[in-house]
């Protein structure tokens, strides 16, 4: 290779893409053919600009009345609101690029000139890219309160939770946008893309635990598995959800503590809503003593429904439950027809105390625990022989004898 030749490639590697000089010739030419294009086409100019003008003003007519369709439901957040405030949304430099584009390319009689052409679609592209990032963003932050402000939720986790979620809703979409403008320069956007994966992953490694807890704070937003003031029960704790942020949930304990719980970790356990019970059902163990009558234990159902329904509860079942130590069990279940504790608590003193009442009237013993004692009595022929007896205290017992 020539001596000649490499000098001049040597000149055209140091020689930058875009010099000053390229970018001014490049400008002059761009006024030189605009100008020769507005004297020869002032009229078709003029009738473009003036449907621009119209469409840009329909677009403003429109946009107001959206703004009047939010003013108008300040409380609710139905999906027409929701639509409403993305199209609010929408900016003027998107609305005049509209009216641009289409008059360029549906009305083209004004014949505009490539370059022209060229800068038209080059701007609508970068208008059209961003403002549908803006749309997006607000349809789906719209969609989030739209799902919390349901009767059934307070959505006190999403007050909280909002600013972190626009952030990284605009990050993601506002990014997609940048690469979209950039693919359209014909800049290589491989690299680009693949560097914000790994840094996507980089960032989702190193906060895991952050971000597993602020994806269960949104699953509980939108599955709504219970909400502030519902009383939970998981493992064996028992207590009022106070509040549900980003990271934990704080429970009010029925004896009065405060427990704190991560998001995951209490959805990863069994939750039982309490709130969400349409009754409370109580189950009473009777002991009977094991002289009562077989009569009387077939008429004890019957008389335990009686006394539930008279009470005003609901009977669920009575009946003999197992031979025990001391007695013969029977149980008797009923619900409470109240979700709330304090109406169980009364209906359970209530109906306790009737049952009581009733079998005293009926003369039905309840058992307790006792202890028989067998003693040999002094005349008897053979060791061990006893006769129980049965002392104030309900403890069969009787004289220690002599054995010889």
């Amino acid at each position: 290779m020539s001596t000649t030749n490499t000098a001049a490639l040597a000149a055209a590697e140091k020689k930058p893409i875009f010099s000053a000089n390229d970018v001014s010739q490049q400008a002059e030419a761009f006024l030189a053919t605009s100008a020769a294009w507005l004297t020869s086409h002032w009229l078709q100019i003029l009738i473009a600009t003036g449907i621009a003008t119209l469409i840009v003003l329909g677009l403003h007519l429109g946009r107001r009345w959206a703004r009047r369709l939010c003013e108008r439901s300040p409380g609710a957040v139905d999906w027409r609101v929701v639509i409403g405030r993305a199209a609010v949304r929408t900016n003027n430099f998107f609305i005049v690029m509209l009216a641009a584009k289409l008059v360029g390319d549906t009305f083209a009689f004004a014949a505009p000139p490539k370059e022209v052409a060229d800068t038209i679609s080059f701007l609508w592209t970068v208008a059209a890219a961003f403002q549908v990032a803006i749309w997006v963003r607000e349809l789906i932050l719209g969609g989030i309160e739209h799902r919390t402000s349901a009767e059934t939720y307070h959505g006190e986790a999403l007050a909280s939770a909002m600013g972190l979620i626009r952030l990284l809703v605009t990050f993601a979409l506002f990014a997609i946008a940048l690469v979209v403008v950039l693919d359209n320069l014909g800049v290589n956007v491989t690299g680009l893309v693949a560097g914000l994966g790994v840094g996507g992953i980089a960032i989702g490694l190193a906060a895991k635990g952050i971000f597993d807890d602020l994806f269960a704070a949104l699953a509980i937003i939108f599955d709504k598995p219970f909400r502030r003031g519902d009383t939970i029960n998981y493992d064996q704790t028992t207590g009022t959800v106070e509040s549900i942020g980003l990271k934990s949930t704080r429970i009010r304990s029925a004896t009065g503590e405060e427990r704190i719980i991560s998001n995951k970790n209490l959805l990863d356990k069994e939750v039982q809503n309490l709130t969400r019970r349409d009754y409370r059902r109580v189950k009473f163990v009777l002991g009977l003593v094991q002289w009562t009558p077989v009569e009387q234990m077939e008429r004890l159902p019957e008389m335990l429904k009686e006394v539930v329904e008279a009470c005003g509860k609901t009977f669920v079942r009575a009946g003999f439950m197992t031979f025990n130590t001391s007695s013969y069990d029977f149980d008797v279940e009923f619900d409470s027809p109240e979700a709330a504790f304090q109406p169980f608590f009364d209906a359970r003193h209530q109906v306790g105390l009737a049952i009581i009442k009733r079998l005293d009237d009926e003369g039905i013993a309840l058992a307790y625990p006792t202890l028989t004692r067998f003693n040999a009595p002094e005349d008897a022929d053979r060791p061990g022989a006893a006769l129980p007896t049965t002392n104030s205290s309900g403890a069969a017992e009787g004289s220690r004898a002599r054995v010889p």
